[in-house]
């Protein structure tokens, strides 16, 4: 099969290309449970480019480059290309989204749900992912998409869409009518998190964005007050609050000083949560002692949590901005999304 791969880190992103399409080995399958999907649309992530900066090597890598080559690509859909022999309920040819980690379904996290915390791989970061034209996974993270889905249009759901839902879902059970809630960053995960804010509660939502390309984006999705990052956003927001802050601040960015300005946006007794990252959270105890402010990380949901972002998918409640690009256009894609010039999400398309 054809993919792109990784052979070398670049810590600069200052490479002409990152990738080169190769021809590899189809994936076989070799346990009873495994799946293989033929891949109809890899989204483009950040974390992709923070594989490519050696970001998560000391994660994901400790011993330097022993994991490249590597077909990077964590958000996948497609179609069901093959089946292991004890695989049930699911068939060739059905369209289907596949949640980012693998578990064996042992373990006490998997037992509880949270496969995200259990053992096992995560293709697109430790092993081959879906910057090509197949893929092998579980049956354990297969979601069949409705009829009315198409896999490229939906595929950085997975990742993206499923870290938005889950921040957006734990905020939506504290947040009133009429309350605040800041989403700082309209891009891949922000501008799905301000849908899932409106399909599951009536709290006022402030999008903070330093670019107008993100903030027209946020306006179409629902976002109630728009507030450019120019160096007075605080000001801006304790503004719209009455002075007060906000019941919850969603980070979809967490560098360049938006966690020191995120906390300072958060009421006291108010909920900040970290979904993005590049920095450090930076605050005196005496502050969080004060204040009763609490600081919530946010992973990747779980394959239950896929499945209910699918159904307000399907509902129409939360939609997509993507921008398509062959797989031979891997590079331009990378390129664009280090860039700022994709307006939501970037998608590969074999």
């Amino acid at each position: 099969m054809k993919a792109q791969v990784l052979e070398a880190y670049d810590e600069e992103l200052s490479a002409p290309s990152w990738v080169t399409m190769k021809e590899v080995p189809d994936p076989k399958i070799e346990k009873s449970t495994d799946v293989i999907v033929r891949i109809g649309g890899a989204g483009v992530c950040r974390t992709d480019l923070h594989i490519i900066e050696g970001v998560w090597r000391p994660h994901m890598d400790p011993t330097g480059d022993a994991l490249l080559p590597l077909i990077m690509g964590h958000e996948n859909a497609g179609w069901i290309e093959e089946i292991g022999p004890e695989v049930e309920h699911l068939k060739v040819g059905d369209p289907v989204i596949v949640h980012p980690k693998i578990s064996d379904g042992t373990c006490l996290a998997c037992r509880r749900g949270e496969d995200m915390h259990g053992d096992g791989p995560f293709p697109g970061l430790d092993s081959d992912g879906g910057y090509a034209e197949f893929l092998k996974t579980s049956m354990r993270n297969i979601v069949t998409l409705p009829r009315t889905l198409e896999p490229k249009d939906v595929a950085p759901y997975s990742d993206a869409g499923l870290t938005a839902y889950r921040a957006a879902k734990k905020a939506s059970r504290h947040l009133l009518p009429g309350e605040k809630c800041v989403v700082i960053g309209a891009g891949g995960l922000g501008h799905i998190g301000i849908q899932v804010l409106r399909a599951m509660c009536a709290a006022d939502i402030i999008v903070v964005d330093v670019s107008d390309m993100s903030l027209e984006l946020a306006r179409e999705c629902g976002a109630h007050h728009l507030v450019k990052a120019d160096g007075n956003e605080v000001e801006a927001v304790m503004e719209l609050t009455g002075g007060n802050g906000a019941e919850a601040v969603l980070d979809f960015v967490g560098e360049k000083g938006t966690t020191h300005k995120g906390l300072a946006m958060t009421r006291a007794m108010g909920n900040y949560y970290i979904i993005g990252y590049g920095e450090d959270i930076q605050v005196p105890a005496v502050d969080m002692i004060i204040t009763e402010r609490n600081i919530i990380g946010n992973l990747v949901g779980t394959w239950a949590e896929l499945t209910e972002l699918m159904e307000l998918a399907h509902r129409g409640m939360v939609n997509l901005a993507i921008r398509e690009y062959a797989l031979a256009d891997a590079n331009q894609a990378l390129r664009d999304l280090r860039d700022g010039k994709i307006r939501g999400r970037a998608v590969l398309v074999p």
